[in-house]
């Protein structure tokens, strides 16, 4: 009996969390044009293996009997998280790219955000652009969806105030585009920060050609959210998975290489970079980065405080990265006040995340850490 209610209880969890899954389709799978969901709605992590799978993430980051139930627990009490990785689909944005994504989106409006912040406990969202964000080969048309889907989000600030801010999109990879937007975005809508894909075409963010762009980002100090998708290089790879499944994070991955090796992170050190799920497979691949950086010849140059110094000023959210595997890995990498709270919504739902993060037993000082005041120090507009 005890069994068959324990059952019950666990299949009623696993339904109250939002899946969108889309039957495969070969024309999304092929060309990665298309607004690829499958990964990102794949099954959540057994929450029984959150708990046995716990590792040592950090000294002083966790405590015997610091998590609890109320960890998880949605808005008990007044919201107070602040989610770093939650999307908008702007209407217009997704009738102009309706020729150009193959199957259905997920049912997303400001209402449904909302809705889903108050049930678990989220104060406030930093909203970004789904991918593939606004380029799609003509530099028009990228101007014309940056400009709308940055008018959208500030128009929910404005309509919300203290629930929403946003991360501008821009059409990169036009760099005199990218500069006139940037001066929008931040000086007249006031946006949070950046938001960008990992990478575009065949050029990841550390490429030359968009220096200007960082040039401008370091001198404003602004905040560059990033966010993976199917890297042009990889569309045509068979897999038994959803592309999304693995070049999502290896994306992530790829493009953090280009900022470090590139020397973009040390030329431009301003920037405040945000990293999507908990770091992609980076922290993995530690090893490999600073075996490569020991072997350059111009490291002085490009990396002269070093790889770790770099890695370890960057920030990134646990959206998706809020397994034991993610979290042990990206925190014997760096320390709490680098890790965001983030869901991914409407993509995954806020309870999934709420229970990642609870399952790891942080102390109560590190869990608002991660769940809200590290988020403050680079989104101060909701200090309030």
């Amino acid at each position: 009996m005890a069994r068959s209610r324990a059952d019950r209880a666990r299949r009623a969890a696993s339904a109250a969390v939002p899946r969108y899954d889309s039957p495969h389709d070969t024309t999304e799978q092929r060309t990665g044009v298309g607004i690829d969901r499958r990964a990102e709605s794949y099954p959540s992590y057994p929450r029984r293996r959150f708990v046995t799978g716990l590792a040592a993430l950090g000294a002083g980051a966790l405590a015997p009997g610091a998590g609890t139930a109320a960890q998880a627990g949605g808005a008990r009490g007044r919201p107070h998280r602040i989610d770093v990785h939650h999307h908008l689909l702007p209407p217009a944005y997704l009738a102009e790219i309706a020729s150009r994504r193959a199957g259905p989106v997920p049912e997303w409006s400001p209402a449904r955000s909302i809705e889903e912040m108050d049930r678990n406990g989220i104060a406030s969202a930093a909203v970004s652009l789904i991918q593939p964000a606004v380029w799609f080969g003509d530099v028009e048309l990228g101007r014309k969806l940056a400009r709308l889907s940055n008018d959208y989000a500030a128009q929910m600030a404005r309509d919300h105030p203290g629930r929403f801010g946003s991360f501008a999109c821009l059409p990169l990879p036009d760099a005199d585009g990218s500069l006139k937007e940037i001066e929008y975005a931040l000086d007249q809508l006031k946006a949070d920060g950046i938001g960008l894909m990992t990478s575009y075409g065949d050029k990841w963010l550390g490429h030359e050609a968009f220096a200007p762009v960082w040039e401008e980002l370091d001198r404003r100090k602004a905040v560059v959210y990033t966010h993976p998708l199917a890297p042009e290089c990889c569309r045509n790879l068979k897999y038994d998975v959803p592309l999304s499944a693995i070049e999502y994070a290896t994306d992530t991955t790829r493009t953090i290489a280009s900022v470090l090796f590139s020397g973009t992170a040390a030329r431009y050190p301003d920037i405040r970079w945000i990293f999507s799920h908990s770091g992609g497979t980076a922290p993995f691949l530690l090893s490999r980065f600073t075996r490569y950086e020991a072997e350059m010849k111009d490291r002085e140059r490009r990396l002269p405080r070093g790889v770790l110094y770099e890695l370890k000023k960057f920030y990134y959210d646990t959206a998706q990265g809020n397994h034991p595997g993610a979290l042990a890995a990206l925190l014997k990498l760096v320390p709490v006040p680098q890790v965001l709270y983030g869901t991914d919504f409407p993509f995954r739902g806020a309870a999934e995340e709420n229970a990642g993060i609870a399952a790891q037993r942080f102390e109560p000082k590190a869990l608002r850490a991660i769940e809200r005041d590290n988020a403050l120090k680079l989104l101060p507009r909701f200090a309030a």
